[in-house]
C-alpha cells in the first residue's frame, strides 16, 4: 500500500502541543502502531492516506492541513470562541478540546444547509433586550419569549430554546466522539454567536440537573453575549458572571410565583426528606430538589445551614447500581444529541437532494445507511 511521505511532522506535533498529548498517546488513540508512528517521525516510513485521514479526524482537521508546508498560523487555527473557552479552563482536557470544536464544526454545517433551505423557514436568533433589566426581570422577560408553560422537563426546555433559533447539543452518554467523561467536572458550555449560539449540556443521570445548566449556559449567551464554559463549582459560583448566570437560571426554572405553592409549614426536620416534599415541584418544573431549595434560600424562607445540609445530604447519598443502556434505537441517537433542530434540517437537505446520503451520515454521527432511513421512518411517523 502506498505511504505518503511528504506529511508536515511539525504540524503533529504543534497538534499534540495544542491538544496535551504524547505522541505514544496518539497512536493509541488513532490504532496506529506507536513503532510505526516512531518511524514515520525519524523519517524511515510514512503514513497510508487512510492512517492520515484518521489522523486528520481525529484533531478535527483536513488532510490537507498535515501536507500544507510551513508552520501552523494559530491565529486561525481556532476560533475566538474556542480560544475564550480554553483561556477560561486552560486544565481542559484533549479530550474536551476536540469535542468543542466539533461542536463549532457541527453548527458550521447547520448554518450552511440551513442556509440553502426556503428563507421563510429559518427561524433567527433574535433575543429579548435585557439591558437596564434585574435578574428576576430579565428571567420574567426570557420565560414570556421562550413561551414556556407552567409544566416542563428537559426536553421541552430543550425544544423551547431551539425554536428560537439557538442549538441545543447534549452529550451522549456512551463512549465516543460526543461523550463527557463522568469524571469530568465539566458540567455544559456554550458558543456565543450574533446569528446562531450553541449550548452543549453533559448528560447525566438527573434530566432535572440538565435543566439548570442549560439555562445557566442560556444566562451567560442573553446576560453577557458571551461563550463559557462551566463545571461545578461554577455552578454554584457566589460572584460575578457565574452568580449572574445562576439567579437568571434559578428566577427563569422558578419564578417567584411557583414558590407561593410550597407550604413550609410542611418542610420535613430530615433534609433526606426534602426531595419526597418537593416531588410535586420536582416533576411539574422539571428541576432538582437543589434548585427550588437554593430559591427558598434566597427567598429567605429557609436556612442556609439547611441548605447546606441538603447538599451535604445529596452529595453522599447511596444509589442503587444503574444497569447499563442499550443502543437498540442507536438511529435516534443523533436527535438526542444534536437536537430535533438540526436533524430536521440535515434530512431536509437530504430530501431536497442538496446532499448525498454518505454526507447526511457523516452529519448525522456517521449513522449506518441503515439507520438513517429507520431515522427518516422516524421523522414519517411523528
Amino acid at each position: 500500500m502506498e505511504r505518503i511521505q511528504s506529511i508536515n511532522l511539525a504540524r503533529i506535533d504543534w497538534c499534540l502541543a495544542d491538544s496535551g498529548m504524547t505522541r505514544d498517546e496518539l497512536a493509541r488513540e488513532v490504532d496506529i502502531a506507536p513503532a510505526t508512528l516512531a518511524k514515520v517521525f525519524e523519517g524511515e516510513a510514512g503514513l497510508t492516506f487512510r492512517q492520515l485521514r484518521k489522523l486528520a479526524a481525529y484533531f478535527g482537521r483536513g488532510t490537507l492541513f498535515f501536507l500544507t508546508p510551513g508552520p501552523v498560523d494559530e491565529a486561525a487555527a481556532h476560533t475566538p470562541q474556542f480560544r475564550t473557552l480554553a483561556n477560561q479552563k486552560p486544565e481542559l482536557s484533549a479530550r474536551m478540546k476536540l469535542l468543542i470544536e466539533r461542536v463549532e464544526r457541527q453548527r458550521e454545517i447547520y448554518r450552511a444547509l440551513r442556509d440553502e433551505l426556503d428563507p421563510e423557514e429559518i427561524v433567527h436568533f433574535s433575543p429579548p433586550d435585557l439591558a437596564g433589566l434585574g435578574i428576576p426581570e430579565a428571567a420574567r422577560a426570557v420565560r414570556d419569549w421562550l413561551g414556556l408553560a407552567d409544566r416542563n422537563d428537559f426536553n421541552s426546555y430543550r425544544a423551547a430554546i431551539e425554536a428560537r433559533g439557538l442549538l441545543v447539543f447534549q452529550s451522549n452518554g456512551y463512549q465516543g466522539e460526543w461523550q463527557i467523561a463522568k469524571t469530568s467536572p465539566i458540567l455544559g458550555f456554550s458558543l456565543y454567536d450574533p446569528a446562531c449560539p450553541v449550548i452543549l449540556v453533559k448528560k447525566q443521570d438527573s434530566a432535572a440537573r440538565q435543566s439548570f445548566t442549560l439555562m445557566h449556559e442560556l444566562g451567560h449567551l442573553l446576560l453577557h453575549k458571551t461563550s463559557s464554559i462551566d463545571d461545578e463549582g461554577d455552578l454554584h459560583a457566589r460572584a460575578g458572571a457565574e452568580q449572574e448566570a445562576n439567579a437568571f437560571a434559578g428566577h427563569l426554572l422558578v419564578p417567584d410565583a411557583f414558590l407561593l405553592s410550597i407550604r413550609d409549614f410542611e418542610r420535613p426536620d430530615e433534609v433526606a426528606a426534602y426531595d419526597d416534599w418537593l416531588a410535586p415541584q420536582r416533576r411539574d418544573w422539571g428541576v432538582s430538589g437543589e434548585v427550588i431549595l437554593r430559591r427558598l434560600l434566597d427567598a429567605n424562607r429557609l436556612s442556609k445551614a439547611r441548605y447546606e445540609a441538603y447538599r451535604q445530604w445529596w452529595a453522599t447519598r447511596q444509589l442503587p447500581p444503574k444497569a447499563g443502556g442499550s443502543r437498540e434505537y442507536r438511529n435516534r441517537e443523533p436527535k438526542h444529541i444534536f437536537g430535533d433542530g438540526y436533524v430536521r434540517t440535515v434530512l431536509d437537505a437530504l430530501n431536497s437532494r442538496r446532499i448525498s446520503l454518505a454526507k447526511a451520515s457523516t452529519y448525522l454521527d456517521n449513522l449506518k445507511i441503515s439507520d438513517l432511513h429507520k431515522l427518516e421512518q422516524h421523522y414519517a411517523n411523528v
